[in-house]
C-alpha cells in the first residue's frame, strides 16, 4: 500500500481510534509455493494494550495449514471509501473536465505473527474475550472447556492469536489539495449524500483542522 506523507496518520491515536470501530477485515496468508495467497474475510477483536488481534477459524479451513507453514500474515481493514468525480478535483484555475477522478478511503494493515491455539482452556478464554468485544451486553453462555453448551464445539475450531509486529495506515482524503478544491469536494459529498459520503467528508474536514 502506497502511503504519501499527506495520507499518513497524524499519530497512532488516529488509526487506533478508527480501528476500534472497525472489526471486520481480511486475513491474507501466504499460500503454498506457486499458489496465490489465501484471503479470509472475518471478524476479529483488536486489543491495543496487548498488541494483538483475536479471531478463530473452522478446522477444515485451508488457512490453518498455511499458517502452520508460514505464520507471517496481513490483517487488512478498509472502509469509509467513496468515489470522487474528476470535476470535483479540478485545480482552481483549470477547467472542470481536466480534474482527475480518485478514491477516498481509510485503511489499516496489521502485519502479524499468527499463533495457533490448541489448549481448550486457553481457547475458551480467548473466545470469551472475542465474544465480549462484540456482545458487551452479554446474552450468551460463557465458553468453558468440556462444559455445555459450547464445550463440545471447541474441537471444531482453532483460535488464532495475531501478534501485531507492524502497522501501516492510510487516510486518503485530499489533504494535499488546495483549500478551494477541498471545499468543493466537501460540498459535492453533501449534495450527493451517498453511502459513506458523510463519513468521508468528516475525515476530510477533521484532518484539515488537525493538520
Amino acid at each position: 500500500m502506497l502511503i504519501h506523507p499527506w495520507d499518513a496518520p497524524q499519530d497512532d491515536t488516529e488509526w487506533q481510534h478508527w480501528l476500534a470501530a472497525h472489526d471486520f477485515g481480511q486475513l491474507a496468508v501466504n499460500g503454498p509455493s506457486g499458489e496465490p495467497p489465501f484471503v479470509q474475510p472475518l471478524h476479529f477483536a483488536y486489543d491495543p494494550e496487548r498488541g494483538e488481534a483475536i479471531t478463530h477459524l473452522a478446522r477444515p479451513n485451508p488457512l490453518l495449514r498455511a499458517l502452520s507453514a508460514d505464520p507471517q500474515v496481513i490483517l487488512s481493514v478498509v472502509d469509509d471509501y467513496v468515489y470522487v468525480p474528476g470535476p470535483w478535483q479540478a485545480e482552481p484555475d483549470g477547467p472542470p473536465e481536466h480534474g482527475v477522478p480518485t478514491s477516498f478511503y481509510a485503511a489499516v494493515q496489521l502485519r502479524c505473527t499468527a499463533h495457533l491455539v490448541d489448549d481448550p482452556t486457553e481457547t475458551a478464554t480467548l473466545l470469551n474475550r472475542q465474544v465480549g468485544h462484540f456482545q458487551p451486553e452479554g446474552g450468551s453462555s460463557p465458553v468453558a472447556a468440556g462444559e455445555a453448551p459450547y464445550g463440545r464445539l471447541l474441537s471444531g475450531i482453532r483460535v488464532v492469536r495475531l501478534e501485531v509486529t507492524c502497522v501501516r495506515a492510510k487516510f486518503k482524503y485530499a489533504n494535499h489539495r488546495a483549500t478551494e478544491v477541498q471545499d468543493r469536494i466537501a460540498t459535492g459529498l453533501v449534495e450527493r449524500s451517498g453511502p459513506r459520503d458523510a463519513v468521508a467528508r468528516e475525515h476530510l474536514l477533521r484532518r484539515r483542522s488537525e493538520g
